[in-house]
């Protein structure tokens, strides 16, 4: 699989970065990073060529994988769409927001629309307090939202999918 996983520039970048460190394990995240960028995911196979490729166990990629929220062990929705409901968005809506965008895309939280296009998750503090009610879309964070607000996100969102891809997007299907 490590032949498949990476190109062989992507090898060579990723052997540049382990060789900063006095151990391979320590280029993990890098590594894990790449991975998510190329396929939009981690699988139970990226795993293991991941730990092949560093020389250490797969148990401890597993256990990287899955203790950091922010990699994906499913495929995930070409937006994502993550709502914060801890205390200070709970306070100020959030979960007033997460049922609203639930009940929009048709998916509970950790589900991925029958389309492909948006996937939700409920997440835990995302350090904006002071925005709350706050969302992340991507890498984009939205703070002080209304049920509208959101409402026009979705929709500039299922608009802007209409519109065809420049082919740069990471597999999510």
């Amino acid at each position: 699989m490590e032949q498949e996983l990476f190109t062989a520039e992507e090898l060579e970048q990723l052997e540049r970065i382990a060789a900063q460190y006095p151990e391979r394990q320590a280029a993990l995240l890098p590594a894990l990073w790449m991975v998510q960028r190329k396929y939009g995911w981690i699988s139970l196979e990226h795993m293991r060529a991941v730990a092949q490729l560093l020389q250490i166990p797969y148990a401890h990629v597993l256990g990287v994988v899955r203790f950091y929220t922010m990699f994906h062990t499913e495929p995930i929705g070409r937006y994502h769409v993550q709502v914060c409901t801890n205390v200070s968005c709970m306070l100020r809506g959030g979960e007033e927001l997460l049922r609203l965008i639930s009940e929009r895309l048709g998916v509970r939280p950790g589900e991925r629309t029958a389309d492909g296009l948006f996937s939700l998750e409920e997440v835990e503090c995302m350090g904006a307090c002071g925005g709350a009610p706050m969302i992340a879309i991507n890498e984009d964070y939205y703070e002080h939202l209304t049920p509208e607000r959101v409402e026009e996100l979705l929709e500039q969102l299922r608009q802007q999918a209409l519109v065809p891809s420049n082919g740069n997007e990471a597999a999510s299907a």
